[in-house]
């Protein structure tokens, strides 16, 4: 397993981050190897299905067979029950919408990086008091662009992840990232209902290398 440093080092320099939940594990694979192909190191496979967890294991058992440089982060860990479970399955990151001091204490005592999810002032404070300095910011469409450069100057060693609502495009994510944002979570704006109803990966490599592509110029 990666270090903590190591870990939230790819996130942040990745800019862009892809996440979604499918209930067919063949789909799962696809959609992972069509991001991995457009240049993707880092994706977050969310925990929002019945299925998520068994899907999940054999996206280890693929990224570990053919994509081995993947980091594979779960979203959606609301319980410390999941923390465990996914942790033992071999996730290298949990990512939360909350912030949760049990799952804080789950990941500390694993050694594995997790990245608490904040809205407020005070939520952020606690996180980083906890100990955590990549927070994920959500929901991206309602706080905007202008409330994390708000923010940004309160807390100058914390470093936001902006999710939910996120356009997947180069203007948006610019916007983001001129307010402070260090990067974007990017879901069904990215991995629409076409891509995976059309099995349009070819599609979606392409977008996600364009994406890749720009960011590692700027």
């Amino acid at each position: 397993m990666l270090s903590q440093e190591n870990t939230t080092h790819i996130i942040k320099n990745a800019v862009i981050l892809p996440l979604f939940y499918h209930h067919d594990p063949i789909t799962c694979i696809a959609i992972s190897k069509a991001l991995y192909a457009g240049g993707i190191r880092a994706i977050e496979f969310t925990n929002r299905g019945e299925k998520a967890l068994a899907n999940f294991k054999i996206l280890v058992e693929e990224r570990n067979k053919t994509m081995p440089d993947l980091l594979l982060c779960v979203g959606t860990i609301t319980n410390t029950s999941d923390a465990q479970l996914f942790i033992e399955a071999g996730a290298d990151v949990l990512i939360s919408p909350v912030f949760d001091a049990d799952i804080s204490d789950i990941a500390y005592m694993h050694k594995i990086l997790w990245i608490p999810g904040c809205m407020t002032p005070t939520e952020i404070h606690t996180a980083y008091s906890a100990g955590w300095s990549l927070l994920k910011l959500f929901p991206g469409n309602v706080l905007q662009p202008h409330y994390v450069q708000a923010i940004k100057p309160l807390f100058p060693k914390i470093d936001f992840l902006i999710t939910g609502g996120v356009e997947a495009n180069t203007e948006s994510i610019m916007e983001w990232r001129k307010s402070g944002a260090v990067g974007v979570g990017l879901g069904s704006k990215l991995i629409t209902p076409s891509v995976i109803n059309n099995g349009n990966m070819h599609e979606l490599t392409e977008t996600v290398a364009r994406l890749v592509q720009f960011f590692s110029n700027q």
